[in-house]
């Protein structure tokens, strides 16, 4: 069997920690059941990131269907801080209490990915960035992963099955395995270029058994102008300086009628190693960095009961909005319904974008799709970085 739990275990609240549904049972047997308002943010963000990205709405939409609660969010991919509200839950707690477990666990790590994504995309100066991490988690998450991942910031993902559900076609070159069987880079790449389809790049991996620059002087004689790019994969053991081991590939390459082929690299990279090389490598795989990515620590907690504010010590009670400037991207936490709209900071306009995305049950805002969220990412991490230079 495969230890995994399915749609309808998700659904029916079965991966859910026992003692929140021991709560529902008591106050259910009591006649205590309330009205409520949850609010859902994160005080801390791991590895002290002054900034996160939002994922996991959708699937949390997909919980939440059909049952009487009301929810605001911010949409997914917006750029948040500690201690800004991301998500408010309002409805009977019998009715949907009990799901605390899942509604926490579908952003926390889906957030967690997404962010380091774009920490990535980010460090390569927005050169192309792709996700291999898939293999280092277990298969039954891997959609969840590489679409986090892409929403993030990755231009591509490697397994099949999770570029259909995104909407995309899978990126990938070749394994070390294939040239290994073949028993020489040059005739795996000459393979590769006559059995696989034209419309699939021709990147070839150069590292499994010369030097690399020798290697790619003889992929690029072999392909000549069909050859789109090569990927250095070598093991930390053997890598030495990979900038001047990149330095050195495209130097020869260049010197041979060859400087459009594009240099790929990968293995064991995170976003300090990125940062290092991103002036010299055209792009980037990026595996268990991305895909082991911390968990962005939320937290759900109940900030009224009965439409009056009532929280736990160390919570601020009471519904919140989350105001953003459209000047300065500054945010603004105030008690909702917040009618302040004028920035302190600029004098912008102040907008909310905590809206409502579901109404008794039904989704009633625009759940765009995992491109459309992707750009959005990728436009306020440009206008993060444009900030964060000034």
């Amino acid at each position: 069997m495969f230890y995994i739990a399915n749609e309808d275990d998700i659904r029916n609240g079965r991966v859910t920690d026992v003692y929140f549904e021991r709560a529902s049972q008591i106050l259910t047997a009591r006649g205590l059941t309330k009205h409520v308002a949850m609010e859902i943010r994160t005080k801390v963000l791991p590895a002290n990131w002054e900034w996160a990205v939002f994922s996991g709405l959708e699937e949390i939409m997909e919980l939440l269907k059909g049952r009487p609660v009301d929810v605001r969010a911010v949409p997914e991919g917006t750029i948040f801080s500690p201690y800004d509200p991301v998500m408010e839950i309002q409805g009977n707690y019998a009715d949907f209490g009990a799901y605390e477990t899942e509604i926490l666990g579908l952003m926390c790590q889906a957030s967690g990915i997404a962010t380091r994504s774009a920490r990535v995309k980010l460090a390569a100066g927005f050169k192309p960035v792709f996700s291999f991490g898939a293999r280092r988690m277990h298969p039954a998450i891997a959609p969840m992963i590489e679409r986090s991942a892409y929403i993030g910031g990755c231009d591509g993902v490697s397994v099949g099955l999770d570029a259909e559900k995104i909407g995309i076609k899978p990126s990938g070159t070749m394994p070390h395995a294939l040239i290994l069987l073949v028993g020489d880079t040059v005739r795996a790449a000459v393979y590769f270029d006559e059995v696989i389809d034209r419309s699939v790049p021709r990147l070839i991996l150069i590292d499994t058994f010369n030097d690399e620059k020798f290697e790619a002087i003889c992929v690029a004689e072999a392909l000549r102008d069909r050859l789109y790019g090569v990927r250095l994969d070598t093991p930390g053991s053997r890598r030495g300086n990979m900038v001047q081991i990149v330095k050195e590939t495209k130097w020869e390459l260049g010197l041979r009628g060859h400087g459009d082929v594009k240099v790929m690299v990968s293995g064991g990279l995170d976003e300090d190693k990125v940062g290092e090389l991103q002036k010299f490598v055209d792009l980037f795989g990026i595996g268990t960095y991305i895909s082991n990515s911390p968990v962005v620590d939320f937290a759900m907690d109940i900030v009224e009961i009965e439409h009056k504010p009532s929280a736990k010590r160390g919570k601020e009670s009471g519904r919140k909005t989350l105001l953003r400037c459209k000047g300065c991207g500054g945010r603004t936490v105030l008690a909702y319904p917040g009618d302040i709209t004028v920035c302190a900071a600029c004098g912008g306009t102040l907008e909310d974008i905590m809206r409502p995305v579901m109404t008794q049950g039904q989704v009633i805002a625009d759940l765009p799709s995992a491109s459309r969220i992707r750009d959005t990412v990728l436009n306020e991490i440009k206008e993060y970085s444009v900030k964060e230079k000034r």
